[in-house]
């Protein structure tokens, strides 16, 4: 793994901005009628099959179909795209919120499949899989010493539901192997990270997605911190590409008022579809509070825009990424799939946030590249929006369209200009790699220790930081943490507490010093 850290923030935007791509869609039934309805499209089937029967040398007309999809789409618009169907399984089981396996997290370390932790009350937890075994074999099929890739080791792992799998394991720890017999299972994929209390009354709940069981995460990671006391309410969004926007606008529905508009739609035709809050609602009253990045966008954009626009709660953060197209997804037999962007949605006051894209899809994505540059993540004051109209809530608080929701109250990235790599880098799947090594060289080291003993230990030393390090120079990335000391430690030690103790430690350790979670709640 060599880069060059000039890069790194344009590397791990690319992979955000594709997520931004594939996010931001109506769930609406298939329409694969589309493709046969005009006989005036046969040109491409006719030259298809000409090809196919007549062209001297064999040729693989499936990939010359996908490349001219690939090229059509490239003339609209830059959430116009097509889906390969070895990609499309993926999405598909994101976007669902689930898929059939054996519940581990896995980790390609060196020639092995490494478990870095298995799914709490999972088909391989219940089995009796442990945090660093090597999966050997799965049935008979050698899985170590071959480099397989990521997508081939799923397709052995996965299965149907109720369906056995024998895995051949070795345990470190014990030096020895063991076969495990396991019966794979449905394996949900959350998309609410954690909900949670801060302090006494500000409930906290992170969405990384819009996926089908988003709302019904929600509504549970709700109903229990207002259990626990909650009478304010944090929402973040910060790096959610978006996904399904009804479940943005359900969650919506629970801040709003009943007949409040949410958003609309407009097509093609000019016709309008608009979407009002309903007299439900589980949290009406109370301060609401939205964060948002660079990286937010489709889905999360509605959800902030529609709390902003109804002077609903505040939005706390960065300009978001500006999509405010909708796209409806149509399948083909083959299992690949395209996703056309076929209306603009609009925030209650009207403006619409999506950034211009006339000058092609290199350009578009590129703007979010320029943010980096041009300071507007460090001082508002520099945000530049290409919609100049005003538009204003019901208490007149003046909003801007046209690129991103930009927010109520600004706060800069955690680190000095020219620095950027060190946040997005910690927030990178590199520290999860380089804390599951450190693990697993001596996991006895934290071994009976409270959670409490632990941060103890992790804050009086700086024997992970300095070997985070070495790590990092090591993997050819060239950065200095020195003035970013505290920030890189408190990743780290949240990142061990992560496959140490679960998910919601992580964020027990992050959020109290996360400049956005601050600022909120030193506000209030």
């Amino acid at each position: 793994m060599n880069f060059n850290t000039k890069y790194l923030p344009i590397l791990i935007f690319s992979t955000l901005a594709l997520g931004v791509v594939l996010g931001g869609m109506l769930n609406f039934p298939n329409t694969a009628d589309y493709l046969v309805k005009n006989n005036s499209k046969s040109k491409l089937n006719k030259l298809i099959d000409f090809i196919d029967n007549e062209y001297v040398d064999d040729v693989n007309t499936d990939s010359i179909v996908n490349l001219t999809v690939d090229n059509i789409l490239a003339q609209l618009d830059p959430h116009s795209v097509y889906i390969a169907p070895s990609d499309q399984q993926e999405v598909m089981e994101s976007m669902k919120g689930n898929f059939v396996g054996i519940g581990v997290n896995f980790y390609m370390y060196k020639d092995s499949v490494a478990v870095i932790k298995p799914v709490a009350d999972g088909p391989s937890a219940k089995a009796g899989i442990k945090a660093g075994d090597r999966i050997l074999y799965a049935d008979k099929t050698k899985l170590f010493g071959r480099k397989l890739p990521t997508d081939s080791l799923y397709s052995k792992l996965k299965g149907t539901v109720g369906s056995d799998i024998e895995l051949t394991i070795y345990r470190k720890s014990e030096g020895k192997k063991i076969k495990v017999k396991i019966k794979r299972d449905i394996i949900p994929l959350k998309s609410v990270d954690v909900a949670l209390l801060l302090g006494n009354k500000t409930g906290y709940i992170k969405i990384n997605r819009f996926a089908e069981t988003t709302y019904t995460e929600f509504m549970e990671g709700l109903s229990k911190i207002k259990q626990q006391g909650a009478k304010s309410l944090i929402i973040d969004v910060r790096d959610n590409g978006g996904g399904y926007m009804e479940e943005a606008i359900a969650i919506a529905d629970e801040l709003l008022s009943d007949k409040q508009l949410i958003v609309f739609t407009k097509n093609k035709n000019g016709n309008i579809d608009k979407t009002f809050a309903t007299a439900k609602g589980n949290f009406e009253k109370g301060n609401v509070f939205v964060l948002i990045n660079e990286n937010s966008a489709s889905a999360s954009e509605i959800l902030a825009g529609a709390v902003q626009d109804n002077d609903r709660g505040t939005i706390v953060g960065r300009r978001s990424f500006g999509k405010g197209l909708v796209q409806r997804e149509m399948d083909f037999a083959d299992g690949s799939a395209v996703r056309l962007t076929i209306a603009r949605y609009y925030t209650p006051t009207g403006r619409s946030i999506q950034k211009p894209y006339s000058k092609g899809n290199e350009a578009y994505f590129k703007e979010s590249e320029a943010r980096y540059g041009n300071g507007e993540l460090y001082e508002k004051d520099s945000i530049k929006v290409i919609d100049t109209i005003k538009f204003k809530t019901k208490k007149g608080k003046i909003v801007y369209g046209g690129g991103g929701i930009v927010p109520d109250v600004f706060v800069p990235l955690e680190v000095e200009h020219g620095n950027e790599s060190t946040v997005y880098l910690l927030q990178s799947g590199i520290v999860g790699n380089f804390v599951f090594e450190q693990l697993d060289k001596n996991r006895s080291v934290f071994k009976g220790l409270s959670f409490e003993q632990f941060q103890t230990k992790m804050n009086t030393t700086d024997l992970y930081f300095n070997a985070f390090q070495k790590f990092i120079l090591g993997n050819g990335l060239e950065l200095n943490f020195d003035k970013s000391k505290a920030l890189v430690k408190r990743y780290l030690t949240a990142e061990f507490a992560r496959q140490i103790y679960g998910e919601s430690y992580y964020y027990e350790i992050v959020l109290p010093e996360d400049a956005m979670v601050k600022r909120v709640l030193n506000q209030k």
